[in-house]
């Protein structure tokens, strides 16, 4: 496809993913309460996004999971959180 083929295929689909992203951003300032790992990932996330370099959607998804190559000996949860917390043995530091 030519770079107009895709623009006119999926830019309403992506314009509609990032109102959202936004939407979300605003209701997490507006709550009360502290902060989690999650949040600063999700950011950091973000931060790949507006760069000009390929491979970005890669990027995004390392930046969000677990980079270590040990497993560990017993899951801090239940199910998945979508970030990594880092080097905190706890989901939420």
């Amino acid at each position: 496809m030519t770079r107009q083929q895709v623009l006119d295929l999926y830019f309403m689909e992506a314009r509609a993913r990032v109102i959202e992203l936004g939407a979300f951003l605003d209701r997490v300032d507006r709550a009360d309460g502290p902060s989690d790992f999650r949040l600063n990932a999700l950011k950091a996330a973000l931060t790949e996004l507006s760069g000009d370099q390929p491979h970005r959607a890669e990027k995004v998804l390392l930046s969000l999971s677990d980079p270590t190559v040990e497993p560990i000996a017993q899951a801090p949860g239940k199910g998945a959180v979508g970030a990594w917390p880092g080097t905190s043995p706890t989901l939420f530091p």
